[in-house]
């Protein structure tokens, strides 16, 4: 297994350098067991190409996203104005996460409160990266001909029009990427957003994230593909509760690129 760093963007500072792009790791990708790894796979890939980028550690904290959606504008505010004042002390300029909740966060709402940057997707930046040919996948990978579904993220998607790139990164893994009914602007939530996260569903007669996962399972994929931390929850859940956990697999786009490159 690949050895990979994560340098601190005050490390860098503290040297008279400036990251090519500060990494937002996310609460979920912070401290999230699943999350972690797909935190570790897209730092693997950073590492790999090499791309001077670093993390903000202890000075990162939550963009504010979950509060906000809760209805807590008040508290929202304080959280993101706390975080602009890092990101604008560092000078931070070009930002990267793998978590659509923060990227929408922070590319739409924070400008408002001071704090303008360029926000990339991880799966902007993987596609870029491929397009450039710095990210090459071996012949015969490990996920060739077998059937991937993708899940469009409520955050990626609708809210940012962006269904094109994950789609291209998936496409150089030489899968058959087989579509869900509801699938780009049409694509159904996995039930995570909205704060919906962090309470138990409202009564109703299933819940969504197990309607999602049958929807994934109807193509008769055995990997199903997410873009967010929360999708990628709330559709181990489902799979769980289909008890499939054992033919069906729920991956990041950054962990699948790594997974084929045995990074």
């Amino acid at each position: 297994m690949a050895k990979y760093t994560a340098p601190l963007v005050s490390e860098l500072v503290a040297k008279g350098e400036n990251p090519e792009i500060l990494f937002w790791v996310g609460c979920a990708g912070s401290f999230d067991e699943r999350a972690k790894a797909i935190t570790v796979a897209f730092v693997k890939i950073l590492n790999h190409v090499g791309i001077k980028f670093a993390v903000l550690g202890h000075e990162e904290s939550c963009t504010g996203d979950p509060a906000k959606r809760a209805g807590n504008e008040f508290l929202f505010q304080m959280m993101a104005m706390s975080n602009i004042q890092v990101l604008n002390g560092y000078q931070i300029k070009k930002i990267v996460t793998a978590c659509p909740h923060c990227f929408n966060t922070i590319k739409n709402e924070y400008p408002a409160l001071g704090g303008n940057y360029e926000v990339v997707h991880h799966a902007q930046l993987l596609q870029q990266l491929i397009d450039e040919g710095r990210i090459k996948i071996k012949e015969g990978g490990s996920f060739k001909g077998k059937k991937i579904t993708y899940h469009d993220s409520c955050y990626l998607g609708r809210a940012n029009q962006i269904y094109e790139a994950p789609r291209k990164v998936l496409e150089v893994l030489d899968a058959q990427l087989v579509e869900m009914k509801r699938c780009r602007s049409t694509g159904l939530c996995c039930g995570a957003g909205g704060a919906q996260m962090f309470k138990e569903p409202e009564k109703g007669k299933k819940d969504i994230n197990v309607e999602r996962t049958e929807e994934a399972l109807q193509t008769g994929a055995t990997i199903i593909a997410a873009n967010c931390p929360f999708c990628m929850t709330m559709l181990s859940d489902g799979v769980k509760n289909k008890e499939k956990e054992t033919e069906i697999k729920v991956y990041d786009l950054a962990e699948l690129i790594a997974l084929a490159n045995e990074l």
